[in-house]
């Protein structure tokens, strides 16, 4: 299980999902955040980290390079 979320309590989607560089939490697979899979861990990023970093997410740019 990746660092960013945590283990599922009950029923699918009844997860907490953590934005890798802010920390903000969302419930739930958030539809409008971003999700990229670094070293074989899936790191998800929310609206306003994703829109400060489109060029190098599009470049396909690891985040610890941003």
């Amino acid at each position: 299980m990746d660092q960013q979320q945590t283990p599922r309590p009950g029923k699918p989607g009844d997860e907490s999902i953590v934005c890798a560089l802010c920390r903000k939490t969302a419930e739930g697979p958030p539809p409008t955040w971003t999700c990229s899979v670094e070293n074989g861990s899936r790191r998800y990023f929310c609206d306003d980290c994703a829109r400060a970093n489109i060029r190098a997410i599009e470049s396909r740019l690891d985040s610890s390079w941003w």
